[in-house]
């Protein structure tokens, strides 16, 4: 029972983040997990942005999204609204990687959880 339990919590430890933030753009609103806005102003936004360029940088929950090239490989499904007032999450992209994170926690429930539609990742080894 115990190298069941070692081998369940290494299993989990070993899993991607539940929160990561690979995020895909889809084409269609229906297909979405989450719908987003892009503000013109920091001050307008749920959460700050940061585009990293390898997957192995995307962060938890914590606004360093890494778009992925299928939807089969995001964690989330996102799609970009024309205005404010359709949008789950309002966002705005900063140029640094120190700036990204939520201004308004209460939207953070959005982008958390991996989708069920979708099989969860095999775990990195």
């Amino acid at each position: 029972m115990n190298r069941f339990l070692r081998v369940s919590l290494l299993f989990l430890l070993l899993s991607p983040a539940l929160y990561a933030q690979r995020v895909f753009s889809v084409p269609y609103e229906s297909q979405a997990d989450v719908k987003v806005f892009v503000a013109e102003y920091e001050s307008e936004a749920d959460l700050k942005v940061f585009k990293v360029s390898y997957e192995s940088q995307a962060g938890k929950n914590d606004g360093r999204w890494f778009f992925t090239e299928y939807a089969s490989q995001a964690d989330k499904q996102i799609f970009f609204v024309e205005y404010k007032s359709q949008a789950d999450v309002i966002i705005f992209y900063v140029k640094h990687e120190s700036q990204a994170g939520w201004r308004n926690e209460a939207k953070k429930q959005f982008f958390e959880g991996e989708d069920d539609s979708r099989p969860m990742s095999a775990p990195k080894t």
